[in-house]
């Protein structure tokens, strides 16, 4: 009986919030790309699902916790048996919460951690696993400036975040060799979402000028790595609004 996967191709989305992840996920499927989005209450996937569906392409959403080994397993082996092999992974999820050292509980620094770093190692292990075999595929990791530094007020943060990227370098010197392109671009800036719009006013009335960034734009920039050929490419990218101070 004819497989009819062999001509398709997935995207999986961890963490395909309201601004980048859905972003993302909307860009690769107007190229043809299965969008599989994931957020840990599935019923907030519905409006992206349907808006994806709405323009002709393919989207399904799985409600799951990144941070439960087993949960990931499931997710990548029910995607690669019942939809479409993964040629495309983004880990998107955000964790970035503000404590003063002496209030971060042990409970938060690990938590952050868990959903910053620790899944995207869970995302990371399993795509590359049935990536391997085909000897092709893309694995992006999301990075922030904490990535990069540390600040006052974000020690679980940008631990969780620095852990992330190494962990990025880590997979890319393993696994280029092999055809599998590992990147982590940090995205430098305040991103066009609500709470952005909500919290902090002032910011978010420089949208206007460019002076934040879009999530359409850092989209672009994903499909862009993708796209890149094997003897060009790019495993870290900074991308930040032509104002931000850096």
């Amino acid at each position: 009986m004819t497989d009819k996967r062999t001509d398709k191709k997935a995207i999986l989305v961890i963490g395909a919030g309201d601004a980048t992840g859905s972003a993302i996920a909307k860009r690769f499927a107007r190229e043809g790309y299965i969008a599989c989005v994931t957020r840990r209450q599935a019923e907030k996937l519905a409006p992206l699902v349907d808006e994806i569906k709405a323009e002709g392409g393919e989207a399904h959403g799985f409600g799951s916790d990144a941070r439960k080994e087993e949960e990931m397993v499931a997710l990548v082996e029910q995607i690669e048996r019942d939809i479409a092999p993964i040629e495309v992974a983004v880990f998107n999820i955000g964790a970035n919460v503000r404590f003063s050292i002496t209030e971060t509980t042990a409970r938060v620094y690990f938590k952050v951690w868990e959903m910053a770093c620790f899944g995207g190692f869970l995302m990371g292990r399993e795509t590359a696993k049935v990536m391997l075999p085909r000897g092709r595929g893309t694995i992006i990791f999301t990075g922030a400036t904490a990535s990069l530094r540390g600040r006052d007020g974000y020690a679980a943060f940008s631990t969780a975040k620095q852990g992330l990227r190494a962990l990025a370098q880590s997979m890319g010197r393993e696994l280029w060799p092999k055809g599998i392109h590992v990147a982590h671009p940090v995205i430098d800036g305040a991103i066009d979402t609500e709470f952005i719009r909500t919290t902090f006013p002032e910011r978010y009335a420089l949208k206007e000028q460019g002076g934040i960034l879009s999530p359409e734009a850092i989209a672009d920039a994903y499909w862009q790595i993708h796209m890149q050929p094997r003897n060009a490419w790019t495993h870290e990218t900074e991308l930040r609004p032509w104002m931000e101070a850096w």
